[in-house]
């Protein structure tokens, strides 16, 4: 069924959804029922998957970094009943992000379980999005992906590129000793780089603006905050938010302001895919035409 709300109702209801609000304090301050303000971040969430999907295509990268965030849906894993293990869509959530290191465009993502299979997934849509060279080119011409140690993902690189990219990865050490509080990481003392295919500086190897990325996506979607009661309880849900944050992020979203005074450039801007600055009514009207 059709949303029925008014436009400038919707552009209210998805400017509070992009700048962090939940769904019940944006009932609140809206007066829209819960129902309906989850009805529109479906549909507006659904749109915005199928907009990306079209418009991040033949992307030409020279260097993608990739990650993966915790999340969960209904319930943590550790509570999760022997039945409900099978069930892929409750418990515990990874996030996965591809961002280009040069204009910050997040090229691609993808929701599931921590596994060789979504992962496979998830590089596979990476290099179907990017512009590959010729096996025969040379190593320098050629872009390169960083990730973190995750064991599944150097056959998927593989897979998925063959030699048509460069590939490393930055393995980091945490010391043995207690964590500072729940969720504080311990002290890392290590970051081993290692170079699985056509990397000779190890220093390129990075991860760090993906990560950086990781505390935007916590700050802005509160389904990532932990020891908070912003979790998702269904996985299409938790989709629609991705989608939203993701199209809002890459065509709207503009970092502080230079020295200067002026604003910098959105990643879809210096990514080459739009001349011009959006709005959340512009993305509005593109998504769902």
């Amino acid at each position: 069924m059709a949303n029925v709300l008014k436009r400038e109702k919707q552009l209210m209801v998805l400017r509070l959804l992009v700048e962090g609000n939940s769904i019940r304090s944006i009932e609140r301050i809206t007066g829209v029922r819960k129902r309906t303000v989850t009805n529109l971040m479906l549909r507006f969430g659904k749109a915005c998957r199928k907009f990306l999907d079209r418009e991040l295509r033949d992307l030409e990268l020279r260097h993608v970094e990739c990650d993966e965030i915790w999340t969960f849906c209904q319930k943590k894993q550790g509570r999760l009943t022997d039945e409900e293990k099978g069930n892929p869509e409750i418990g515990d959530q990874y996030l996965y992000v591809a961002q280009d290191q040069d204009t910050n465009l997040i090229v691609t993502y993808a929701i599931g379980k921590r596994n060789g299979e979504v992962t496979d997934a998830f590089i596979d849509d990476l290099a179907d999005r990017m512009q590959l060279p010729d096996v025969n080119d040379s190593w320098e011409s050629k872009p390169q992906i960083s990730t973190d140690g995750w064991q599944a993902y150097p056959g998927a690189v593989l897979d998925a590129f063959g030699s048509r990219a460069k590939f490393g990865q930055l393995i980091k050490s945490y010391s043995n000793s207690e964590q500072p509080g729940r969720y504080g990481p311990p002290a890392m003392i290590d970051a081993d780089r290692r170079s699985v295919i056509g990397i000779d500086n190890l220093w390129t190897i990075c991860t760090s603006h993906v990560e950086r990325n990781n505390l935007t996506i916590r700050t802005f979607m509160k389904r990532f905050t932990r020891l908070s009661l912003g979790f998702s309880k269904k996985l299409d849900n938790l989709a629609a938010a991705v989608a939203i944050h993701v199209a809002h992020f890459n065509y709207c979203w503009r970092p502080r302001e230079n020295k200067g005074g002026r604003h910098r450039l959105t990643p879809a801007m210096q990514a080459g895919l739009v001349g011009q600055l959006w709005d959340i009514e512009r993305l509005y009207d593109e998504v769902l035409k």
